[in-house]
């Protein structure tokens, strides 16, 4: 059972506030897979902010996705073809990464909590945690293949996203950790989504759909990545025409990213 990709970008059309350019200057450069650069931007925003959670889960996800990068994770074909998400087929992380990994997401926890025992309507902080329950069941549904642990961040990420969107229905950013958590699951069989429904997860494909839209259309930090999920939508539906189009836009989005060209290459 696979999690997602994690991933940010300075999007063009948010509707709230864009961040300190800073932190969209890093997400573009995670983006474009320029991570040592990516790196050294989010450790100056950690500097000058330093009580901000998204600071260290920033810099974990960009750890995360130079991972998925070097296994060929983020390749289309790991998502249309399901054995890739089977527990046999494990891969082998970097240690040193993974130690970096878990001492930003740490990081990141305790300074969300901490914002949030102040104020439990910081939004900032709750997108922080979606952002780390994210990135740990990215983690370890992906390279670890520990699948009930990454299930248990998946639902985790989403209530936090369901107490954001509460408070601030416009966050459209935390829509994808709904969207993720329905589409991914519903593509499981059906009695496996019947036990997963009583243990409180959403499973709904069509919801799932709908809730990607809202972040691929109107979302900031996660909208390249709502727009890259919709594109494997659109390859395991068989519709060519709009997955080509999705790639076609990432890889002008984001020149210096080999894979967004190769994926539409594989298509043509």
């Amino acid at each position: 059972m696979a999690a997602f990709i994690l991933y940010l970008l300075a999007g063009a059309g948010c509707v709230f506030a864009a961040g300190p350019a800073t932190l969209d200057q890093g997400y573009n450069q995670m983006y474009n897979l320029d991570f040592d650069d990516a790196h050294r931007t989010f450790a100056e925003y950690k500097r000058l902010q330093p009580a901000d959670p998204l600071g260290p889960v920033s810099n974990a996800a960009a750890y995360l996705f130079a991972e998925f990068d070097r296994l060929r994770i983020l390749q289309g074909e790991f998502f249309t073809h399901d054995e890739n998400f089977k527990p046999a087929k494990k891969l082998t992380p970097d240690g040193n990464i993974r130690k970096a990994f878990d001492l930003e997401m740490t990081t990141a926890e305790a300074l969300a909590n901490q914002a949030l025992a102040k104020n439990s309507k910081d939004t900032n902080a709750l997108f922080a945690l979606i952002l780390v329950h994210g990135l740990r069941s990215d983690y370890d549904g992906l390279i670890d293949k520990r699948l009930l642990s990454s299930l248990s961040a998946l639902k985790k990420g989403r209530a936090y996203a369901d107490q954001l969107l509460a408070i601030n229905p416009q966050y459209y950013d935390a829509y994808l950790a709904i969207g993720v958590e329905n589409y991914m699951l519903s593509l499981k069989p059906a009695p496996i989504r019947w036990l997963l429904q009583l243990g409180g997860a959403e499973t709904d494909k069509a919801t799932g759909i709908a809730k990607l839209k809202f972040t691929m259309e109107k979302g900031h930090y996660l909208q390249p990545f709502a727009r890259l999920l919709m594109g494997v939508v659109a390859l395991r539906d068989k519709n060519l025409p709009l997955a080509k189009e999705i790639l076609s836009g990432l890889s002008k989005q984001f020149p210096h990213n080999r894979l967004y060209a190769e994926e539409l290459a594989r298509l043509k």
